[in-house]
């Protein structure tokens, strides 16, 4: 608004300038046409005297607005305007002197002068008539001060308006930018109140805008961080108890064994290279685990179902002589990670062999309907435990029924890891005593080889 104000006030007051210079023109022409007739009123004829022309001139002359006249005679004031005038010229002798001194033979042109009436812009035309020895002067001046009095005025009125425009928007401004930027303070705040240890607070949010949306899923980063971070407590936890059991039998058996015995030290050492590969199963399926949450975790691309079954069977019957069977075959092109689709499926067999013995059923499928993806493993063993349906599935769970064991509580873990980076989940379908089928159930729009790409 500044800015704006002050080029205005510079152009109106060129303007103002320009049209000074426009009025001082057109007297000068006015008095040229009256010279050229060259004829008193009063007489009828040409007139005799420098003094007795200018009187008339002024006499027929009525000084627009801001603008002063006066006729010097032999350097003195002879006459004046008969009406009021905004600009009494004959009262600052100073500038009297000044125009006085303006030569005859200089061209009639604008000049500006700085006087006791202010600022003036004014012309000196010489005059002289034939047989009359007098030196005349007729003066037009315009006072800038007065000129631009008016443009002053509006522009002061303008400044008044814009201050108290800007003081009214300001408040406004402050005010509602206040508002908007709330939520970003609570940010803040609570973004300082947030450690590692307490990962609970959240931004109250209200409203819709851009800024509400941000609080929104600032909150929702929250919370996705808090179930990590509690994720990752309990994994470490569950991981510290865990290695810690093997830790505490290889040190024991190490206290206890006699050197000199060479049966012991045998016996020693095949225990603790026994609990040693747990310890190094149980760091790679934690890797495996931790590793689940990546983006490049899965990297689909199309497969076809039959030939990766076949694969599952012929890589399974090397793991125990069990009556292997294929319940279904779905000759289809999905789009899977195949290397992660066989870990899980190889670590349900893993976990039919573990529960099943010499000649009981273990048996895979694939089959593949308008919604949804189905890959299963299923056997004839003891089944689960209504109560441990669901645990068996979590870090380090055993069930304390039919599928108890001696794993290390990883595999199911990993087997849901893998679903859920592919958008999918596992079910169990099995009561005690009746077997057990783990279903990978994968969501058609992103297993179907058709599909752009496939998130996670």
């Amino acid at each position: 608004m500044l800015v704006a104000g002050v080029a205005a006030f510079l152009v109106q007051r060129e303007r103002v300038d320009a049209s000074i210079d426009d009025n001082l023109a057109q007297e000068v022409e006015e008095f040229r046409e009256f010279a050229r007739s060259g004829i008193d009123p009063e007489t009828g004829a040409e007139f005799t005297s420098v003094s007795r022309f200018l009187e008339v001139i002024l006499r027929r002359n009525v000084p627009d607005a801001n603008e002063g006249l006066v006729a010097l005679v032999d350097g003195r004031p002879a006459w004046v305007p008969g009406t009021e005038v905004d600009v009494q010229l004959e009262d600052d002798p100073e500038f009297l002197r000044e125009v006085a001194q303006v030569p005859d033979s200089a061209r009639v042109q604008p000049r500006t002068a700085e006087t006791s009436l202010g600022a003036l812009r004014y012309v000196v035309v010489p005059v002289s008539v034939p047989g009359d020895p007098s030196s005349g002067r007729y003066v037009i001046a315009y006072s800038h001060d007065l000129a631009h009095a008016d443009v002053v005025d509006a522009f002061q009125t303008f400044a008044a308006v814009a201050a108290i425009s800007v003081v009214a928007v300001g408040i406004v401004g402050y005010a509602v930018v206040g508002r908007l930027l709330g939520p970003l303070r609570l940010l803040r705040e609570t973004a300082q109140r947030i450690s590692d240890t307490d990962l609970s607070g959240r931004i109250a949010v209200s409203g819709n805008d851009d800024v509400s949306e941000l609080a929104r899923t600032v909150n929702a980063m929250l919370d996705r961080l808090e179930v990590a971070f509690a994720a990752q407590r309990d994994a470490l936890d569950d991981a510290g108890h865990e290695l810690r059991t093997p830790i505490t039998i290889i040190r024991g058996h190490l206290e206890l064994v006699d050197v000199d015995d060479p049966a012991d030290v045998t016996e020693t050492r095949d225990l603790a290279l026994d609990e040693l590969d747990r310890m190094h199963r149980m760091v790679d399926e934690l890797v495996i685990l931790a590793k689940a949450k990546r983006p490049d975790f899965v990297r689909p691309r199309p497969v076809e179902v039959g030939s990766l079954l076949d694969d599952v069977v012929d890589k399974a019957e090397a793991l125990a002589p069990r009556a292997w069977t294929v319940d279904a075959r779905a000759e289809a092109s999905l789009l899977l990670d195949p290397q992660r689709i066989t870990q899980a499926l190889l670590q349900l067999v893993m976990n039919a062999v573990t529960f099943t013995d010499q000649g009981d059923i273990i048996a895979v499928g694939a089959q593949v309907d308008d919604d949804v993806v189905r890959l299963w493993v299923r056997d004839s063993g003891p089944g689960v435990a209504p109560e441990d349906a669901e645990r068996i599935f979590d870090r380090f769970a055993r069930g304390d029924g039919g599928r108890g064991g001696e794993g290390s509580g990883l595999g199911l873990a990993i087997v849901r890891a893998i679903a859920e980076a592919h958008r999918g989940r596992v079910v169990l379908d099995g009561r005690p005593g009746e077997g057990a089928k783990f279903t990978l159930e994968l969501p058609a729009h992103v297993a179907r080889a058709d599909e752009a790409a496939v998130e996670g």
